[in-house]
């Protein structure tokens, strides 16, 4: 059987072994756990100056405004950066994107160690930033690729599963390095170092197309096959080929502004509740990291009960939009209750559970990673997941600044959180009634 090459072409293209009667491999699912743990790795690097900042703002002495700025200028590039990760993803294929994308942040992340003052630090953000833009693209388009149908709500949220892992883990590894070495410096050289072997890992064994990866056997790449052209039927006959038609649509409106509400609360919270736990209930290192592992770890654990959820039940029958407008409807709306409620509290234990049962339901909302695929072609994937997490990332731009400015000009951190809420309420909007999910867009 002839390979079947959607994208760019490739030069490695081993012919899969087996027969089509044994059982197929599984391949695909050790790809997307590699996706899993560089995401995690994205979000260790991510939130490395979230967990530092007390001791980075002392040292600096950076006022709660130059804090948010620099939080903030992360986003910068890494929004920028995102339609043309996701164009590059379409051209050259997700392998080399990937593990491009994995050398450049680690080697930002080792460099910031050497920063002298927050200008500088902004510096290696920025470039942090520019570098890790292009992994979410290029794994939509993996998802693509490797998952079929009733897969790629699993697929998803082990992919985007790497954004609460990450920030759990990054907030206990961070943590401890920075009180085994008693440096912050030193803790961002580890973590550099770290993420470029993962890097050389990832082109190891990650590859454009089933068949070109020689533990595929025939069984796995044909199953992969029949769904991808059951896709190829289902595609417009119409498509008009120009990208920016997709503008012209409320679904991608509702995807590009509802990834852009689940981001403000996530950002908002990845990138001041550290300081929000050691300022307001007096949360030391130690302590503030194990909070922040139990937060996060909470949304890890929710996001692969949502994907979960989305695949058995779309495999029982249900309709992709009844499953995915359910699932965020109650995502949302629990989510925005909880966060809502942080600020009437100042029992420290409450406020960790009020804030994990916040990240438990949210990051159900990481299903949002099945929607590119869901509106385009298979050609068209990474652009879309890029337009869509460039509405993410404009709220990862604005949101720790404003957060910054809020507690400055208060003296208080209610506002804020009562603006987390408000994202909540927009998220369910442009979820359950913006995004129609029964068919691809024509273009």
């Amino acid at each position: 059987m002839k390979a079947i090459v959607h994208g760019a072409a490739s030069t490695d293209a081993p012919a899969a072994t087996g027969t089509a009667a044994s059982a197929p491999s599984k391949v695909r699912w050790k790809i997307f756990l590699m996706m899993l743990m560089l995401i995690s790795i994205n979000y260790i690097d991510r939130a490395s100056l979230s967990v530092a900042m007390p001791l980075i703002a002392k040292e600096f002495d950076m006022s709660p405004a130059v804090q948010g700025l620099l939080l903030s200028s992360f986003f910068w590039t890494y929004a920028f950066m995102q339609i043309p990760g996701g164009m590059l993803a379409d051209k050259y294929g997700p392998r080399s994107v990937i593990a491009g994308a994995t050398l450049g942040w680690g080697f930002f992340q080792a460099i910031a160690a050497a920063c002298t003052g927050w200008v500088s630090l902004l510096f290696t953000r920025l470039g942090l930033g520019a570098t890790e833009a292009p992994i979410y693209p290029a794994g939509g388009k993996l998802n693509a690729i490797w998952m079929t149908q009733n897969e790629r709500g699993r697929g998803a949220t082990l992919l985007d599963g790497g954004a609460p892992l990450g920030a759990a883990l990054g907030a206990l590894i961070i943590a401890g390095l920075i009180s085994h070495f008693e440096s912050w410096r030193m803790s961002f050289v580890v973590a550099g170092v770290g993420t470029m072997v993962a890097g050389f890992f990832a082109w190891w064994y990650i590859r454009n197309h089933p068949r070109q990866h020689p533990s595929v056997n025939e069984a796995e790449a044909s199953y992969i096959e029949a769904a991808h052209a059951a896709d190829l039927a289902a595609e417009p006959a119409n498509a008009s080929g120009k990208v920016l038609d997709f503008f012209k649509y409320r679904s991608t409106w509702g995807m590009f502004f509802g990834w852009m509400c689940f981001n403000a609360l996530f950002y908002g919270l990845l990138t001041w509740m550290p300081t929000y736990l050691s300022k307001v209930h007096g949360l030391d290192i130690k302590q503030m990291g194990g909070a922040v592992f139990i937060m996060f770890f909470s949304g890890f654990v929710g996001e692969m009960v949502g994907g979960w959820i989305a695949d058995k039940w779309k495999a029982a029958g249900a309709s992709q939009a009844k499953v995915l407008r359910t699932l965020f409807g109650v995502a949302s709306v629990i989510a925005t209750v909880a966060i809502y409620n942080v600020a009437r509290f100042k029992d420290p234990v409450t406020v960790v559970v009020l804030l994990s049962v916040t990240l438990f339901f949210l990051r159900w909302c990481g299903l949002f990673w099945c929607i590119p695929s869901i509106l385009g072609t298979r050609n068209r994937v990474g652009f879309l997941g890029g337009t869509m997490n460039l509405g993410g990332n404009c709220a990862g731009i604005g949101v720790p600044i404003l957060v910054g400015v809020i507690v400055q000009a208060t003296g208080s951190y209610d506002l804020a959180l009562t603006l987390f809420a408000a994202a909540g309420a927009g998220l369910f909007v442009c979820s359950t009634l913006l995004i129609d999910y029964s068919k691809k867009l024509p273009v």
